[in-house]
């Protein structure tokens, strides 16, 4: 598994919508090697600077598609591949202040060989431009 590879550095940024900011946005990765479908994963968990994001509030999106995670249990005809870089949305009113947040990822996937459900967690500390 490449845990420490799931945060990547280059996007972390505030995400506006009609002249409003509604969250902030970073690109993850899956550290699965074989890339999953996007029903097996049974969970994405965000916390920045300590404080979890709830469930309903987080986005996953890849090559143009936007999803909730409940969208997400039922998606059978989308995949995320390994080492691709999805762009993890959550939604905060106002997003995050400029400067430094620790953030941390979380992923909760379902593999048909193993007999467990792993989880899988990056934190890095990234840096917010003004």
């Amino acid at each position: 598994m490449m845990d420490n590879k799931m945060i990547c550095t280059e996007l972390f940024e505030n995400v506006v919508e009609n002249g409003k900011t509604i969250g902030f946005a970073f690109l993850g990765r899956l550290p699965y090697y074989r890339g999953l479908g996007l029903s097996m994963i049974e969970d994405i968990a965000v916390t920045v600077d300590g404080a979890p994001a709830a469930r309903e509030d987080v986005r996953f999106s890849v090559r143009g598609k936007t999803y909730t995670l409940d969208e997400m249990e039922t998606v059978y005809d989308d995949r995320w591949n390994f080492a691709e870089k999805a762009k993890i949305t959550v939604l905060r009113a106002g997003g995050l202040t400029p400067g430094n947040h620790r953030i941390e990822f979380a992923v909760r996937m379902r593999v048909s060989y193993l007999p467990f459900v792993p989880t899988t967690k990056d934190t890095k500390d990234l840096a917010l431009a003004a």
